[in-house]
């Protein structure tokens, strides 16, 4: 297990430099000058040239690449040039917000897929299978940004139950483990929740159905053991699949989130990401996307390793 792991850990290597590659490829592709943020569009050229030294600008962009992730493995994301201030430390705020909301919506849609997906399965080709299935299929149908705007319309407008926007009280990005910042929270989770709970119920409900069918399900109601034992037999073999979904989900919760954080104005790496592509701020642009995929990366590689430990079948192969 221990090689295996390892074995892991260093496939996930090149993945990561590969992403960084086509992060910083992809941002200087995309049109435009970073430094109009700074300066107007009448700036004098000498210091417009004095700008590009300072932020690297002037050099081949294989040079920038090289620099930018040497910087980036000491911890260095640079300087934002919209606020002059450390993209790290802008970011370790943005993120932890974003893993609230994430995690938020994660207790909310993967249980009740799980629970949904599972009774759809058990029950296939029942009415409580159908509901289940409609289900799902309107929460993956949804988009999260018109959802957003529903629950405001209907909570926050006209019943006037939870706020609408921000972390806290007065647009505070302050959080509070208590009942006025956890009001700010439910709209954005449940939002958030919705399309990877119809996924997870989709692929739950198909591995459930599937594994009912096997002829070893038979078997073991022939040995006359009792159908909660059978359940938890289904359950086991299911689980990795499961596993895997749940994972993609997560990493999609982390960089994925950024309607949802413009629709509510919550302050984390989606709202933040939005804000540095209006700006052009190559630098909080890159370190943002970057932290984001290596989330993923990350997740997926625990996801695997979480896999193997189920179903040692998988490490074999």
């Amino acid at each position: 297990m221990t090689a295996y792991v390892i074995r892991r850990f260093l496939y996930a290597i090149p993945i990561a430099l590969g992403v960084a590659v086509i992060i910083f490829s992809l941002v200087h592709i995309a049109p435009g000058d970073p430094l109009s943020a700074l300066v107007p569009a009448d700036a004098p050229s000498s210091v417009v040239e004095r700008l590009r030294r300072d932020y690297g600008m002037d050099r081949p962009v294989p040079a920038q690449f090289v620099l930018w992730l040497g910087r980036t493995l000491s911890g260095d994301l640079g300087v934002s040039i919209a606020t002059g201030r450390p993209v790290a430390g802008e970011l370790t705020r943005a993120v932890a917000n974003t893993l609230l909301l994430a995690v938020c919506a994660s207790l909310i849609g993967f249980p009740l897929g799980i629970l949904l997906g599972g009774v759809a399965g058990y029950f296939n080709g029942r009415a409580i299978d159908r509901i289940a299935t409609a289900t799902a299929i309107t929460g993956v149908s949804v988009p999260h940004y018109w959802l957003g705007m529903l629950l405001v319309i209907v909570f926050s407008v006209e019943l006037n139950l939870l706020p609408a926007m921000g972390m806290g009280p007065g647009g505070s990005s302050a959080w509070s483990w208590d009942w006025t910042h956890l009001r700010h929270l439910v709209l954005p989770a449940v939002t958030l929740s919705v399309i990877p709970m119809g996924i997870v119920t989709r692929t739950v409900r198909a591995t459930v159905a599937e594994i009912m069918n096997e002829d070893f399900v038979e078997a073991l109601r022939a040995k006359g053991m009792r159908e909660s034992q059978v359940v938890r037999h289904v359950a086991k073999n299911a689980a990795p699949t499961a596993l895997a979904v749940i994972g993609l989900q997560l990493g999609y919760l982390l960089g994925g989130s950024i309607l949802v954080e413009v629709v509510f104005a919550w302050p984390g790496t989606g709202f933040m990401l939005n804000t540095a592509i209006i700006r052009r701020d190559l630098p909080l642009l890159q370190g943002t996307i970057l932290v984001l995929s290596m989330f993923f990366v990350l997740v997926n590689l625990l996801v695997d390793i979480l896999q193997t430990m189920l179903d040692p079948r998988m490490q074999r192969a």
